[in-house]
C-alpha cells in the first residue's frame, strides 16, 4: 500500500476549518431540535388526542425515514415545491433539528413519566396550574435525567454530520472529498478527517461521562 500523507500537508488548514463547520451546523442543529422536542413532548402528554395523534405522527415520520434522505427532501423539494432556493446550510440545519426534534422529544416525554407522579400529584392539589407545574417543578427533575441522553444524541448527530457532503456543504466530509478530486490521494484525505472525526467523537464522550457523573454525585 502506497501512502504518502505530505502530500496533504499544504490542504490540512482547509480540512481543519471544516470542524467549526460541522460543529457549527450540528450546535445550531441540537437547539432547533431540543425546542421543538420538548414542544413535541408535552403534546405527547397531554390529555388532547388529536394532537398527541399529530406528535406521535411527526416522530414516526422523521424516526422510521432515513436522514439522507430527508435531507434531500428538503434540499431539492423546497426549491421545487416552494420556490425557495435554499442553501445547503439552511437545508442542513433544517433536517438535522427537525429529525433531531423526534428523538429529544422521545428522550423528554420518557424523561418526565420518569418523574415521581407525586410530585405531579403534591402540585395538583396545591393548586399549582399545569404550566408553572411542568415549569419549574417536573422539567428540572426531568432534565437531570435525560442531560445524558441528550448528549448522546448530540455525538449521534456529529457522526451522522458527514452526510451533508451530498449536497456540497463544505463540513469535514466534503472538505476531504474535495482534496481527494484535487490530488487523486483519496485515501488519505479520508483517514486524516477520520481521524478527525475520531477525536471529536471521543472528546464529546468523555464530556458526556464527565456530565453524567457530576449528576450522579448531585443526586
Amino acid at each position: 500500500m502506497n501512502l504518502d500523507f505530505s502530500q496533504i500537508v499544504p490542504y490540512i488548514p482547509f480540512m481543519l476549518e471544516g470542524i467549526w463547520v460541522t460543529l457549527g451546523f450540528v450546535i445550531i442543529a441540537i437547539v432547533i431540535g431540543f425546542f421543538i422536542g420538548s414542544f413535541i413532548a408535552l403534546v405527547k402528554i397531554s390529555h388532547i388526542k388529536v394532537l398527541r395523534w399529530i406528535a406521535d405522527f411527526y416522530t414516526s415520520v422523521f424516526r422510521g425515514t432515513p436522514l439522507i434522505l430527508q435531507l434531500m427532501f428538503v434540499y431539492y423539494a423546497v426549491p421545487q415545491v416552494l420556490g425557495y432556493d435554499i442553501s445547503p446550510f439552511l437545508s442542513a440545519i433544517l433536517t438535522f433539528g427537525l429529525n433531531s426534534s423526534a428523538y429529544v422529544s422521545e428522550i423528554i416525554r420518557a424523561g418526565i413519566e420518569a418523574v415521581d407522579k407525586g410530585q405531579r400529584e403534591a402540585a395538583m392539589a396545591l393548586g399549582i396550574p399545569y404550566r408553572p407545574m411542568m415549569i419549574k417543578i417536573i422539567l428540572p427533575q426531568a432534565m437531570k435525567n435525560i442531560l445524558p441522553a441528550l448528549m448522546n444524541e448530540f455525538i449521534t448527530l456529529t457522526k451522522e454530520s458527514a452526510i451533508v457532503s451530498v449536497i456540497n456543504y463544505l463540513d469535514l466530509m466534503r472538505r476531504a472529498q474535495v482534496v481527494g478530486a484535487e490530488l487523486y490521494r483519496n485515501f488519505e484525505a479520508y483517514i486524516f478527517v477520520g481521524a478527525i472525526y475520531y477525536v471529536m467523537v471521543m472528546m464529546l464522550t468523555v464530556l458526556g461521562k464527565l456530565l453524567e457523573r457530576r449528576l450522579k454525585k448531585s443526586d
